[in-house]
């Protein structure tokens, strides 16, 4: 809950407004975006945790496109972020993990944004409770684009912000808008993401590695031998592990603990991937 001696509370929303007004030419659409993003991550985090009493635990007999099973709260969360920027008037692309083709919103409701989002990675712990999130990344449309899939083949430094919503313990968001790193805390009392971690830098070093060991009869010599090493070393310390399986439970801790995050490239996955 929220310190009530304390009066002057820095939430998302005023947060983003402070930077809007630090540049003339903003007209505060990126901030009705991104105040979207944050109800739907509010409704999602409420979902997850009352998942076990509403019957959104278990499959929901869906594949979706990487051929995973989708569970319950995935398709929930799923629709909760679609409607939440379909209705904001500021996007016109949307594409999601749990949808095969790009969804391009209808004339009259579209914007000068495309919103790239997983709506619950690490969704195959939500019956054990482990720690899920969501991951979103938001590109401007190309100037003369009426809104395509093309607007969002881009590499990730042409984005214009991007985050995750951590749901575990505490709800935490990470947001970028170009200019550093801010983490915020949901106060579920009064419905607010609060600043508590202004301006994270992660630690220059740390003492946790994170992979999937599971995976490590795939991986090449080169891969055996570093990871070897972290457990292993010639001299000092050794790292310590720790993998939950959900990427952004895995990144939120190497970010504020320091350390090492991997899925690498294996004999399975040729160019690794993010899961």
């Amino acid at each position: 809950m929220a310190d009530h001696t304390r009066t002057n509370l820095i939430t998302l929303t005023r947060h983003v407004l402070n930077d809007q007004h630090q540049h003339q030419e903003a007209t505060g659409d990126l901030t009705l975006l991104l105040t979207s993003i944050q109800l739907g991550c509010k409704y999602v985090a409420s979902c997850v945790r009352k998942a076990g009493l509403i019957q959104l635990m278990g499959l929901a007999n869906v594949v979706n496109v990487q051929g995973e099973d989708v569970k319950k709260l995935d398709v929930l969360s799923n629709d909760i972020f679609i409607n939440a920027l379909k209705t904001c008037g500021k996007v016109s692309v949307m594409v999601s993990e749990e949808n095969e083709k790009a969804i391009i919103v209808e004339e009259g409701l579209r914007g000068k944004y495309c919103v790239v989002f997983d709506p619950l990675d690490g969704s195959s712990n939500i019956d054990a409770g482990v720690n899920i999130g969501t991951i979103f990344g938001i590109y401007r449309i190309r100037d003369g684009s009426p809104g395509t899939v093309e607007d969002v083949l881009r590499a990730g430094n042409e984005m214009v912000a991007a985050g995750y919503c951590n749901y575990g313990s505490m709800c935490n968001l990470l947001l970028t808008t170009g200019h550093g790193v801010n983490g915020y805390t949901l106060d579920s009392s009064i419905g607010e993401f609060i600043l508590t971690h202004p301006n994270v830098r992660i630690p220059s070093r740390g003492k946790i590695y994170s992979v999937n060991e599971g995976n490590s009869k795939y991986w090449d010599a080169a891969c055996k031998e570093y990871f070897e090493g972290l457990k292993n070393p010639a001299s000092g310390s050794p790292y310590s592990a720790r993998y939950i399986g959900s990427m952004v439970a895995d990144v939120h801790r190497t970010i504020l603990y320091g350390g090492i995050f991997a899925y690498p490239a294996d004999s399975k996955s040729k160019k690794g991937k993010l899961r």
